[in-house]
């Protein structure tokens, strides 16, 4: 299994975990195509481990809502048609504006040096024009804070609205360097009111960011057609 320090995490890891961040990377890479069948035998043999464990990752990743698994014919990538991505920015700016009130009011310092920490690796990102660190850099940031709300049911179905947001998002839209700079100004203003412990602004400031990395996405569809 081509995973790097593998023994490492098979002792902290179960091999199936393992296998779903592998097949996981691939989907949100554009490695595995949207639509693209997901044959166990292949991907056993790329990843080197039995049908088993792929089986079972494949299930999890259908949980995940990045695999749609139908039955007598197999597994996919997903697809996400625009109607349904924006069903899911109505959800997440929900879920944006709960997260803003619930981290601003509760945060720790750990959780704040946490924060700047991905911060100041989006900016090294920006300055290099990394765009595929930075969108990494920028799912982490936004799972951190979900985590951070204190709330674990908050923050799975925001961990789940992310990935099929970020499986639509990788086909039809990629930051650019204009792009990275307002995001990265808007997520340095939601990190500020947090560090205040201003609830109320930390809150429309994710939701308007919400809203707007929804427009840029419409935007980008537009531009392509």
């Amino acid at each position: 299994m081509n995973v790097p320090n593998a023994l490492t995490l098979l002792k902290t890891h179960s091999l199936q975990t393992i296998i779903q961040g592998e097949i996981e990377k691939m989907i949100l890479s554009g490695q595995l195509q949207l639509g693209e069948p997901l044959r166990e035998v292949n991907l056993a043999e790329s990843l080197g481990v039995s049908r088993g464990p792929v089986r079972e990752a494949l299930q999890r990743l259908e949980e995940k809502g990045l695999v749609t698994i139908v039955k007598n014919c197999g597994a996919y990538v997903r697809t996400l048609t625009l109607q349904e991505a924006d069903q899911i920015y109505e959800i997440r700016t929900a879920l944006e504006f709960l997260i803003g009130e619930k981290v601003a009011q509760s945060i720790n310092k750990e959780g704040l040096v946490s924060l700047d920490k991905i911060i100041k690796q989006m900016e090294l990102a920006v300055e290099k024009c990394d765009i595929n660190q930075y969108s990494k850099l920028n799912l982490e940031y936004h799972d951190r804070l979900a985590e951070l709300s204190g709330n674990s049911k908050l923050h799975k179905m925001y961990s789940r609205l992310v990935s099929e947001l970020a499986l639509f998002r990788r086909h039809t839209f990629m930051h650019d360097r204009n792009s990275m700079l307002k995001s990265l100004n808007e997520h340095e203003a939601i990190y500020r009111s947090v560090m205040d412990g201003n609830a109320e602004l930390a809150s429309e400031l994710l939701k308007n960011h919400s809203i707007d990395s929804r427009k840029r996405l419409h935007e980008a569809i537009e531009g392509a057609a």
